[in-house]
């Protein structure tokens, strides 16, 4: 009986990442941004960016008002499956929209952020109760498909060419076949509402009371720090670790999205002021978004979750903070060289997709394993404010021409992220 249920988790795994590849379809924006700044569109680069924080607002806060309380009462399925749904006609509605930016901003901001909203926390509170023994581990592997999605969806887009690697010769993605990005759209609400619901038909929670073979809930002072102790969202509230992870996470996130959303527009400015064609400074920016970005952004969330389960989620918070906070600040420099593009999207990737693993681990250490479902949507709801924050200042700066003025106060800020992060220690009862 105890194998059958060790089998039955890593099927939980397998629709929780399987999800996750379709949710991951925000971090594909950077195929649309181009599009979408041309005609017959003639989008800002501001504008662009207002869709992207729409839809990372509305993200995070029908995650925290709406899915975490939800799939509480009604189970991860349900409301994974709904998540798929609203996520679906959010982008079938954009794409009917045709180049209007309201209904884009409707369907792709509002409602396809709802459903990433709704189906985001399932898999994470599901997996947490599956396995308390590997939480670091697994909340990262839950949230690879997120960022590995970008990757998919990128480059069906423009072609699954790396650099000189073609993995598809003679075919350029769905735009050389003259789709326009309003049929894009289509296809892939289509996608991800089935793919979606094929995905939650294996996310369930463990029977009460079931645990891991060999393995024992840890007691006494060691509860404490090990998601044994069960805070509630008021609890949690007042507490100073709660604002310290939250306050890591804004400034994370903020860093992240930011070059998410301007990285395909900044790329451009910033290889073609060096010479090379608009053509080939494209080619480069998609690839460094579509190919190292993307990918050390799944790769990190594994990585750095299990980096924590060896050393703490303290230590490797500050240092992903660091990392991040120096890599920020030097990539406005080295982003007009194509090494340099390929260097910062990949360690900015690597690093924003950690945030992931480690602040669900982490709040499920501090407030508990039993609750994390409702409380991390608070947490995440630092993510939102990120959401606004980051695309925004990238756009504008943007805009203005005034690139350094975007990447050089984010990176300060992760700097001193990586300070607060150091002081965090396990909260205690009032």
């Amino acid at each position: 009986m105890a194998e059958h249920k060790v089998m039955n988790r890593w099927l939980v795994v397998f629709g929780g990442i399987l999800i996750q590849l379709c949710l991951g379809a925000i971090y594909a924006w950077s195929a649309f941004t181009g599009k979408l700044t041309a005609e017959p569109f003639g989008f800002t680069k501001t504008e662009t960016q207002i869709i992207f924080s729409l839809g990372l607002v509305s993200f995070a806060v029908v995650m925290a008002l709406v899915a975490g309380r939800w799939q509480k009462k009604a189970g991860p399925r349900m409301v994974a499956l709904a998540g798929g749904v609203v996520l679906g006609l959010g982008y079938v509605v954009a794409g009917l929209s045709g180049t209007s930016f309201w209904g884009i901003l409707v369907g792709v901001g509002l409602l396809g952020g709802a459903g990433i909203g709704l189906g985001y926390v399932c898999p994470i509170a599901a997996l947490v109760k599956w396995f308390p023994d590997k939480k670091g581990l697994i909340t990262g592997l839950a949230v690879a498909g997120f960022g590995f999605g970008a990757l998919i969806w990128i480059k069906l887009t423009s072609g699954f060419k790396f650099g000189p690697l073609d993995l598809t010769p003679g075919w350029g993605g769905l735009y050389s076949m003259e789709w326009t990005v309003s049929h894009v759209f289509i296809l892939y609400g289509i996608l991800f509402a089935a793919l979606v619901a094929i995905g939650a038909k294996f996310l369930v929670n463990p029977p009460d009371g079931w645990k891991p073979a060999g393995w024992t809930p840890p007691s006494g002072a060691a509860a404490a720090s090990t998601g044994a102790v069960d805070f509630t969202e008021r609890e949690m509230a007042a507490t100073p670790q709660f604002w310290g992870l939250f306050t890591c996470f804004l400034v994370g996130s903020t860093a992240g999205l930011m070059v998410i959303g301007v990285i395909q527009l900044f790329g451009k400015d910033a290889l073609t002021s060096g010479g090379l064609s608009a053509d080939q400074a494209n080619t480069i920016a998609g690839t460094a978004m579509g190919l190292f970005f993307a990918l050390l952004n799944g790769l990190g969330r594994i990585v750095w979750g299990k980096v924590s389960d060896w050393i703490g989620r303290r230590p490797s918070i500050a240092a992903m903070c660091l990392v991040q906070g120096l890599m920020m600040i030097a990539f406005y420099f080295i982003g007009g060289k194509e090494w340099g593009l390929y260097l910062g999207a990949a360690v900015i990737g690597f690093n924003f997709g950690g945030n992931f693993a480690l602040f669900p681990a982490a709040t499920a250490d501090y407030f508990g394993n039993k609750n994390v479902g409702v409380n991390y949507p608070w947490v995440f709801m630092a993510y939102g404010v990120g959401g606004v924050v980051g695309p925004i200042l990238g756009g504008v700066m943007g805009d203005a021409k005034a690139w350094m003025w975007a990447f050089v106060p984010a990176g300060i800020a992760c700097l001193v992220a990586a300070g607060v992060a150091s002081m965090l220690r396990p909260p205690k009862r009032a």
